[in-house]
């Protein structure tokens, strides 16, 4: 037996566009050695780069909103990144393999894989390499809005009570919309699923061979509530071939967080170098385990996780019904609370679209003559302005609105843009943007009856001085950040070790594995009344917006929609 001292495990964070694995000591947390694999088909959103067509150069176009990966790039990350971080920890640390005791993971959700009943995913067998939804629908998939608008308002006129757990509104992003969006534009590919499965489960069930849904996702993106789907009835109205999505596709043994979902096969021993038959833990969400990651499993401690999107999560020892809220699970984060569960679905995208596409070179000169990233370089003016200074406010909808509107026919603006805006100007407003939405979270979240103490950021973005204060200073909160690098990677190896059976529980674990650097930042009561001014504009746009005053944005984008596919037909008009 392993000598606690010594015992280690693994966790492996798969993000939007790599997978992170990191090895961690199980008797205080600390991080040995890190590996890195980014995906080779990234994120396909405008054509399939994979399957017979992308070979013959002649690939498969995709409508708007679509975002679609690969899964064997996920199992590439276990034949590179695990093998990576543990010859980093014996070349620094001098570790044992035979130390590893378990081994977790994380996903992002609600990234869906439609796969065959031993768990083959579809875009993997003969004739389906061409078919879009034969693939995995990444979290960040957004075609099935429809579907979600019409899931909504079956629920609220039939009275369904689990609406209610999902702030009155269920997402495009989530398990049913995408499911019935599969039904109605490609059948035969629908009825060839016999499992669909969040990727989270799907990773877990190559690495222990078992098929366990984990209670996390079942809870916040499956509409699993209460031991119950909703009813064959219900999935009837939407659609009468829909009735038995759930039983048929998507029912199956659920797995509580920290629980054993199987043990390491020879096969996954030989990608990752692990010892075989070490304990594999029941698949996470990566916002959900960053909590335990950062101490913060706490009620009153939200933790924002920081990064293309933001995941905002939180405990709490009641049941509210938060409007807008992504959902609200028993268990959902730790055993004993209620996990709570807000976001904003684009943030760091948010400043890459702004720097990729909007920065003259002039800026990207001066940036490489300072050896800093454009980034750095736009947020070094940006701080010397004073707040309000540049004139502007932003809203931060350019990948929709997460919380607490639920709609992703939302799309972003920025008012106040004259001939003397300058890019620091710009981008700086949607920073500050940014940080509005997640004070609109926190106020919902208070005047529901779930009180935010603490702001926690955990994600690459805590590394931006001046964005930290903007949040502290806007949301009046203190703002305490996490201690790893490699938040999700940290929590996920959390996980492991309460499933290796180091620990009794994950809040426990967590108290001694998870760290977090208390109120880094504080507000500045100058900058927060300022911003107060500026955030009641933002709120005033936000409602005009998107409320229903004015329903501009889903004007255009339903021309968006037509024109491109106007386009896209033509196109394969002409190649045919």
């Amino acid at each position: 037996m392993t000598d606690p001292q010594r015992a280690l495990t693994i966790g492996v964070d798969y993000g939007t566009l790599s997978g992170r694995a990191v090895v961690v000591r199980v008797h205080d947390g600390a991080e040995l050695g890190t590996g890195v694999h980014e995906y080779p088909h990234a994120v396909m959103d405008h054509t399939l780069t994979a399957g017979p067509a992308s070979e013959t150069g002649s690939p498969v176009h995709l409508p708007p909103e679509w975002a679609l990966q690969v899964p064997q790039d996920y199992v590439d990350v276990l034949k590179v990144a695990v093998p990576a971080a543990i010859a980093q920890a014996q070349a620094d640390h001098g570790i044992d393999v035979a130390d590893i005791v378990g081994i977790g993971t994380d996903f992002t959700a609600c990234t869906m894989v439609p796969t065959t009943t031993d768990g083959t995913p579809l875009c993997e067998l003969d004739g389906f390499g061409d078919r879009p939804h034969a693939y995995v629908k990444l979290w960040k998939h957004h075609a099935a809005q429809g579907q979600a608008d019409r899931i909504n308002e079956l629920a609220h006129a039939r009275g369904e009570s689990w609406i209610s757990r999902y702030g009155g509104l269920i997402s495009s992003e989530w398990e049913f919309a995408k499911g019935l969006q599969i039904l109605e534009e490609d059948r035969e590919v629908y009825d060839r699923i016999d499992h669909w499965v969040e990727a989270a489960d799907w990773i877990v069930w190559q690495l222990g061979g078992a098929y366990v849904r984990n209670a996390c996702t079942a809870g916040y993106k499956g509409i699993y509530q209460d031991g119950e789907y909703p009813s064959e009835d219900f999935l009837a109205a939407l659609n009468p071939d829909f009735r038995s999505f759930v039983a048929d596709k998507v029912e199956h043994e659920i797995g509580q967080l920290g629980a054993v979902a199987g043990h390491l096969t020879a096969e996954a021993a030989a990608w990752t170098g692990l010892p075989e038959g070490i304990a594999v833990a029941v698949g996470n969400v990566d916002a959900h385990v960053c909590a335990p990651a950062a101490n913060a499993v706490e009620p009153g401690q939200m933790t924002a996780i920081m990064g293309t999107s933001t995941c905002h999560v939180m405990n709490g020892e009641e049941l509210h019904e938060v409007p807008g809220m992504c959902g609200v699970v028993d268990g959902g984060i730790v055993e004993g609370l209620w996990g709570y569960e807000a976001g904003q679905s684009g943030v760091g995208d948010i400043f890459g679209w702004f720097v990729n596409g909007s920065v003259p070179p002039a800026y990207v000169e001066s940036a490489e003559a300072e050896g800093v990233s454009v980034h750095q370089y736009l947020t070094d003016l940006a701080a010397q302005q004073e707040i309000g200074e540049h004139g502007l406010v932003a809203l931060d909808w350019h990948s929709g609105n997460r919380s607490v509107l639920v709609d992703h026919e939302l799309s972003g603006t920025v008012v106040g843009q004259t001939l003397a805006t300058r890019p620091e100007d710009t981008y700086r407003a949607l920073l500050e943007a940014t940080a509005f939405g997640t004070r609109t979270i926190v106020e919902t979240f208070r005047d529901a009856g779930v009180p935010v103490t603490e702001l926690v950021v955990a994600g690459g973005l805590l590394k931006n001085r001046l964005l930290m204060q903007i949040y502290a200073d806007v949301t009046r909160l203190p703002l305490s950040t996490i201690a790893s690098d490699q938040g999700p990677a940290l929590g996920s190896a959390i996980h492991a070790a309460v499933a290796a059976g180091a620990y009794p529980d994950v809040r426990t674990a967590a108290q001694v594995m998870g760290k977090r650097t208390v109120a880094a930042y504080t507000p500045i009561e100058e900058n927060a009344v300022r911003y107060d001014a500026l955030f009641a504009e933002y709120t005033a746009l936000h409602d005009y917006f998107g409320r229903g005053a004015n329903e501009v944005m889903h004007r255009l984008k339903a021309m968006r929609r037509e024109a491109k596919a106007a386009r896209v037909a033509s196109a394969t008009e002409v190649t045919a």
